[in-house]
């Protein structure tokens, strides 16, 4: 019985292997099955209710630098952290997109987000070169990462990039996900997205490039920076053109496109954005404008910013400032070169370029280097010049001649009479384009500021804060203040006409002495010319800025009822306040050019304070206004409506303005600006201003349309030598961006208004004379302050009276 129990039950071995057998089974089910189905249910009920909801692509925001334009919108300034220039997929070439698709998801039309070919592909590439070409991961993985999550390495990281991708996927189209992909990609040097990359890369529009550029470009997403092709052209050059071989393969391209693309040498440079127009001054004020605003999100949301500038008037004042310091750097001669090279320096073009390049130079102004002379010791030789470009030129002895050593500023060493009594082989020299050839020039030391307004609602058309500002950024035509000298002349001149004198008022040009309590000590103030000219009329006194005219005609005034008049033109209290004595006819007050034209202003449009501006309006993104100047504006011809408040105030009478224009109108045609009338204009008027011993040269002047105030002088107040008066550093200047300012204005001469009468006078004294005097002049009269017209003059008086007693 035993022996049949023995047979018939299973041996204990078998037992346990089959029990063993089952529980690996049930191991592999639940490590297979179970526990993914587990981490699964995990996943769903708390990570996946947490990620991000795609629906958001459909209204993305770019982080987008702060733009600046001018009103004809010509670009200033970007400024921000990103670089970026979103487009719509209409706007992105078709090379492009079969570059990119070729670099980065050759299956990108095919695949639901997740490409599983790709994936073995790229395995497939690791495992047999040791690196991978193509990525594992798609367009859609990769819009799904840089617009939700982090670059963090983890496992959960990629599970929620593949979740996302195919959500993504169901959200948006095909060409949405790759315009995403295209805008967003980091690219190299703060650039975001292929448009970007074109400009910052090769200085073009992402419509302009070539083909090997967009291959290039394509090949950037993978390692911007190991595939730069300005910092690793070799590496670069190697995965363009593995680009080009997969668009090739992909049917995009044909071989001999191919071939012709891998043949271009890698001629990347790095470029900033094209600006249109150099303002660097107005930038900043448009910058500080911005953030104070709009907050310092305000440059990475996209922001226009329109200023006032035009674009073409902006030019000419650049250039109208830097050849006038040039100018004036000529007067006063030659302080030497910016450096000297040595024979193995010079023997070296790379070296040579080196040093060349790495010379600041700024306004315009390129740095070369003298590598030989033409002829030896004769006037005739030409100079030879290696420039920082790589091209050589020729320096002519005729543009040199003015070369003589710098002394100091009233005196220069002897004149040149050969090239090689300037300069040696080796000088690193600046060098200016003018007269349509390259010349000497040097690094001014003198600075300079003009601001030009629309004297109707103060629009500035054109500002230029100094020679250049990335030499000094402080700009001076805002927070210069600086003496004004005789360009304060006319308002003294304007107070006498409101209280009652007129254009024909004579005031005594003789020696004074004032021993005034507010002055530290005895006061002799001088004419410029150190002469007296006796009894003078107000237009002779201002036209010729006869300082003791003014002096005496204050005195008569008295300051107290000058600084209340002035603060009319908008000139602060508290600075006219410091200086509550007669030096203020002469201008001891500071102020900044803007305040100088803005009061010029008032005299241009007959007599409104207007407020310059420099922002005209801010547009968000989607070109939504976000804000508007409302400046106010000069009632001029009767255009404005009783009651507006966008009318400016009227602070003079048009009549006195007219005769102040009338006035200064002789200072250019017989005074101290008439090299103006090289201009040949009948509709300006203006004023020079000089301050003691030199320090400050101004020209103040205008049009019906346009106020222009220009200053010339050191940031650190000394002479500029003593021929240096307003008429000489700063009007040639106002001159030369004036000729472009007033091309498009006719030339008409200022409409009078009405209540004002002619009334013939002698030149002497000023008084009437009757109309058959043969010596008189005409001189303007407001109809109630107008003299009466004698039967006999006070002459014809005087002459029969000394006949009747000889």
């Amino acid at each position: 019985m035993s022996e049949i129990e023995n047979q018939t039950s299973p041996p204990p071995v078998k037992t346990k292997l089959r029990y063993l057998h089952w529980f690996m089974w049930m191991n592999i089910v639940l490590g297979f099955i179970l526990v993914p189905l587990i981490a699964a249910l995990f996943y769903a009920l708390t990570v996946y209710p947490t990620l991000p909801d795609v629906a958001k692509l459909n209204d993305v925001t770019y982080q987008v630098p702060l733009r600046i334009v001018t009103k004809d919108e010509k670009l200033i300034s970007e400024i921000g952290t990103k670089r970026r220039l979103p487009l719509e997929y209409h706007e992105i070439p078709e090379r492009m997109t079969q570059a990119i698709i070729s670099s980065e998801d050759e299956n990108f039309f095919e695949h639901g987000g997740v490409d599983y070919k790709g994936i073995g592909r790229a395995v497939y590439e690791l495992i047999t070169t040791g690196h991978k070409q193509s990525g594992g991961s798609t367009i859609t993985m990769q819009v799904a990462r840089n617009f939700f999550l982090t670059s963090e390495q983890t496992y959960l990281r990629k599970i929620n990039e593949i979740i996302l991708s195919y959500k993504i996927e169901a959200e948006l189209t095909k060409q949405e996900i790759l315009t995403l992909y295209l805008n967003k990609i980091f690219l190299g040097y703060r650039s975001y997205g292929v448009a970007a990359a074109a400009n910052t890369y090769y200085g073009k529009t992402i419509g302009e490039l070539s083909l090997d550029e967009y291959a290039m470009i394509a090949g950037l997403p993978k390692a911007p920076s190991a595939y730069n092709p300005i910092i690793n052209p070799t590496r670069a050059i190697q995965r363009r053109n593995y680009v080009l071989s997969r668009m090739f393969d992909q049917n995009y391209i044909t071989e001999e496109e191919m071939l012709a693309a891998q043949a271009v040498e890698e001629h990347a440079q790095r470029n900033g954005a094209n600006i249109d127009v150099s303002a660097n001054y107005v930038a900043e004020m448009a910058r500080s404008f911005a953030l104070e605003r709009f907050g310092e999100e305000a440059l990475q949301n996209g922001l226009t910013i329109v200023t006032t500038l035009d674009s073409t008037l902006q030019l000419r004042a650049n250039l109208s400032v830097q050849n006038g310091l040039q100018e004036y750097e000529r007067r006063h001669g030659y302080r030497g070169p910016i450096r000297h090279l040595g024979t193995e320096e010079l023997a070296n073009q790379e070296t040579l370029l080196k040093a060349l390049k790495n010379t600041s130079n700024f306004g315009g102004l390129k740095v070369g280097v003298v590598t030989k002379f033409t002829q030896d010791n004769i006037k005739t030789a030409d100079t030879l010049v290696f420039m920082e470009t790589g091209e050589s030129v020729s320096l002519d002895f005729k543009k040199m001649e003015w070369a003589a050593p710098y002394e100091d500023v009233n005196h220069t060493g002897e004149a040149p009479t050969k090239p090689q009594d300037v300069l040696t082989v080796g000088d690193i020299i600046y060098l200016q384009w003018l007269d349509n050839q390259w010349q000497l020039a040097q690094d001014p030391q003198t600075e300079s500021a003009l601001v030009s307004i629309d004297s109707h609602d103060g629009a500035i058309q054109a500002l230029v804060g100094g020679f250049d500002y990335f030499r000094s950024k402080y700009n001076r035509v805002t927070h210069g203040q600086r003496q004004v000298g005789s360009n304060i002349k006319p308002f003294v001149y304007s107070t006498a006409l409101e209280n009652g004198m007129t254009a024909a008022t004579t005031i005594n040009d003789a020696p004074v002495v004032f021993h005034d309590s507010n002055l530290e000590d005895i006061w002799r103030p001088e004419n410029y010319s150190g002469r007296f000219y006796g009894p003078t009329r107000l237009r002779n006194g201002l036209a010729f800025s006869r300082n003791l005219v003014s002096v005496r005609l204050l005195q008569q005034l008295g300051v107290k009822t000058a600084i209340h008049y002035l603060q009319r033109f908008g000139f602060p209290l508290e600075e006219l306040n410091k200086h509550r004595d007669l030096s203020l006819a002469l201008g001891s007050v500071e102020f900044n050019p803007l305040t100088m034209v803005t009061a010029y202003a008032t005299f241009a449009n007959t007599g409104y304070l207007i407020e310059p501006y420099i922002i005209s309006e801010v547009r968000n993104f989607d070109g939504e206004i976000l804000y508007k100047a409302t400046p106010k504006k000069a009632c001029v011809e009767n255009r404005c409506v009783p009651g507006d408040k966008l009318n400016a105030p009227r602070v003079i009478e048009p009549r006195n303005a007219y005769i102040m224009t009338s006035l200064m109108q002789d200072v250019i045609r017989i005074g101290s600006g008439r090299k103006a009338r090289a201009l040949n204009r009948e509709d300006i008027a203006g004023k020079t201003g000089t301050t003691n011993e030199q320090k400050d040269a101004w020209f103040s002047g205008f049009n019906p349309n346009i106020a222009t105030t220009v200053w010339v002088g050191f940031d650190q107040p000394s002479s500029m030598g003593w021929r240096e008066v307003g008429g000489r550093a700063a009007l040639p200047i106002w001159m030369e961006y004036m000729q472009l300012a007033l091309q498009n204005e006719p030339n008409v001469p200022f409409m009078p208004p009405e209540g004002l009468v002619n009334i013939q006078i002698d030149p002497d004294t000023g008084e009437a004379v009757p109309e058959t005097t043969s010596e008189g002049l005409f001189e303007i009269f407001r109809e109630e302050f107008a003299p009466i017209v004698p039967a006999v003059s006070q002459k014809q008086i005087q002459n029969l009276t000394e006949e009747l007693f000889e």
